[in-house]
């Protein structure tokens, strides 16, 4: 039997999940003057729903973009790898199952995370993927054979594990090398461990060493986090992250290499000096922010308690005051991702345990910026 499913862990999940985790309720309506406004865009006005490109999915949590336009597409419960071939018009796509990835233990919110394209695809034809195991967290690569996922192969293991709070968003930097989200697993003193993997962005080479130049020397880019989902970079090349909070403030993050996010010391802004504060936060109940996004100036953040999506606009870098939309009408929000037509393509999560499905959900909805 693994780690995550000793009698220890148990009961602390069932502590945990009495507070506010990644997707858990909390009943915090707690402002404060630097939140953002909560105002919900009016009928007709900005971003519109133009499609659904996929339904009854299974918890979908990752998506990138093949070179030829092609989506992969995560499952976190299933631990399946799906192709959708988007079609010609705004109607449904072509979904098809490429593989499993089998390392994957599905707990809670566990299981089959994030997916990133490799940047030289073409070339090598590799999927990376973060996933949940019995034992750690890791992140694994396998090549995409036309329609077939070859075997896994780790790159990077030993990250901490978790019925919570796992992390899980890769990403590719205009650099060449892969970052990568963790979560504090539920114990807040692996967020301050500054050498650990839990509570961390970590920075490494395609092939899992440190990458050059990382702050300390190690894999870690920054620390002090609780829960990073939601990685996007700008025109400028700044990384923008997301982040849980707990009961009171989810936030929008400006990485610097090398800088303490201050978690648990602080939740939100604590004008610490040792500390980097947020850019934006949020009331728990109007963001639990999962996917994050970058498209011609302005970022797209998902929301899955809030049932929303933010658009938040970047002078630089500073981030201007969000708009809200969709409040509510589409359930949980996960993921967003930037077509390569240019609209976004945003993953519901209803079907998680903690959404009310619709009859064809899960779905990824096609907007229209």
């Amino acid at each position: 039997m693994g780690a995550r499913r000793t009698a220890a862990a148990l009961l602390a999940t069932a502590a945990l999940l009495s507070a506010c985790s990644d997707d858990t309720p909390s009943d915090s309506s707690t402002t404060t003057p630097t939140d953002p406004s909560s105002r919900t865009a009016g009928q007709g006005a900005g971003p519109q729903v133009v499609a659904t490109v996929a339904s009854g999915l299974a918890v979908p949590w990752g998506l990138d973009f093949l070179p030829d336009g092609r989506a992969v597409v995560t499952e976190r419960d299933s631990a399946r790898v799906l192709l959708i071939e988007p079609p010609a018009g705004d109607g449904e796509g072509t979904v098809s199952e490429v593989g499993r990835v089998p390392e994957t233990a599905a707990e809670g919110e566990a299981g089959l995370l994030g997916v990133a394209v490799s940047p030289d695809f073409d070339a090598d034809h590799l999927l990376y993927f973060y996933v949940c195991t019995d034992d750690d967290n890791q992140v694994v690569r396998a090549t995409l054979d036309g329609n077939r996922l070859g075997p896994t192969e780790p790159v990077l293991t030993g990250i901490p594990n978790g019925y919570v709070h796992d992390g899980g968003r890769l990403a590719f930097g205009p650099d060449g090398y892969l970052y990568v989200t963790t979560g504090e697993t539920g114990r807040d003193e692996l967020a301050r461990d500054r050498a650990g993997f839990a509570g961390k962005i970590l920075r490494i080479t395609p092939d899992g060493a440190p990458a050059p130049g990382n702050p300390f020397g190690d894999e870690v880019w920054s620390w002090g986090h609780r829960n990073v989902q939601g990685l996007a970079f700008d025109d400028a090349g700044r990384l923008w992250a997301s982040e849980f909070g707990k009961d009171t403030y989810d936030e929008l993050n400006l990485i610097v290499a090398g800088d303490d996010y201050g978690w648990p010391v602080v939740e939100g802004a604590g004008g610490e000096p040792a500390y980097h504060d947020p850019e934006l936060t949020w009331p728990t109940d109007q963001a639990s922010p999962s996917g994050l996004a970058y498209r011609d100036g302005d970022l797209w953040m998902a929301g899955l308690r809030g049932a929303r999506l933010w658009r938040i606009p970047l002078d630089g870098a500073h981030a201007g005051e969000p708009t809200a939309y969709f409040e509510g009408a589409y359930g949980r929000l996960r993921t967003v991702a930037v077509a390569p037509d240019g609209r976004l393509w945003v993953t519901t999560s209803n079907t998680d345990g903690r959404g009310d499905p619709a009859a064809d959900d899960d779905r990824i909805l096609v907007v229209e910026p």
